[in-house]
């Protein structure tokens, strides 16, 4: 299985989508938008920018746990993390990002 972007509706009706890794674990998701065109945007956003390192803001949770967003150029979030374990586990989850990106099709679920 190869990684993919799926587009979906979320149960409020907004669109999302989120970056699924070759073994179907969910890497990154984004934030929900009014606009279909605008999810589609992000999904060009994160190719974009997945591979400047840069662009990775590295966080810890307020239940203490390490996660990362992955930021466009403005400083907008473009997606989120999920939680870690560990910061090393964080960084490997960075670096699935960045490896993922560049080779993922978009599947969209919004039919």
């Amino acid at each position: 299985m190869s990684s993919k972007f799926e587009l979906y509706i979320d149960h409020g009706g907004e669109f999302r989508f989120r970056l699924k890794a070759g073994n179907g674990e969910i890497i990154l998701s984004s934030e929900g938008y009014r606009q279909k065109a605008s999810a589609v945007n992000g999904i060009a956003s994160v190719h974009v920018n997945a591979s400047n390192d840069a662009h990775y803001e590295r966080k810890i949770s307020s239940s203490g746990k390490p996660m990362f967003n992955l930021k466009a150029a403005n400083g907008q979030v473009i997606g989120t993390s999920q939680l870690y374990s560990s910061e090393s586990a964080r960084d490997v989850g960075i670096e699935s990002v960045k490896r993922n990106t560049a080779s993922a099709v978009t599947v969209d679920r919004t039919h």
